[in-house]
């Protein structure tokens, strides 16, 4: 009966260290979605200088929310001025992605963008979510 009670105790205080530390990672991302894509469980922050480039560092789950239709799915980030960086998904399949996306003349990134997109092929023009800004202000 102790070793259970302990057991428990035990594993009470491993989820809330597993709590506490998720919930500490970053900022929520609003749900990113469009017809047959979405990105859940979405976080972000803004590193200092001095970690990871200053990078604008993300991880969410992509997900082919219409796998019947053929197509695969994608997720775009900018940062600062620069074009957007491209992360594939996997067709009829949700994958989870964490990245960091940083402008190697700056110590810091201030500013990321980021949205959710189908890849329709090259005869019709994908469709993406609104893209979604991040300041670090």
């Amino acid at each position: 009966m102790k070793k259970a009670l302990a057991g428990l105790a035990t594993a009470g205080l491993i989820l809330t260290a597993a709590g506490t530390a998720a919930a500490a990672w970053g900022s929520p991302i609003p749900k990113l979605k469009s017809e047959g894509v979405r990105l859940t469980e979405g976080q972000y922050k803004f590193n200092p200088a001095e970690t990871n480039h200053g990078a604008f560092e993300w991880q969410g789950r992509l997900s082919d929310f219409d796998p019947s239709d053929g197509h695969n799915v994608y997720l775009q980030v900018r940062v600062e001025g620069h074009d957007w960086a491209r992360y594939n998904g996997k067709q009829k399949q949700s994958v989870w992605m964490h990245h960091s996306n940083w402008d190697g003349a700056q110590r810091y990134t201030i500013n990321a963008y980021m949205r959710a997109c189908r890849d329709r092929g090259s005869l019709r023009p994908d469709n993406c979510s609104p893209a979604q800004h991040f300041a670090n202000r």
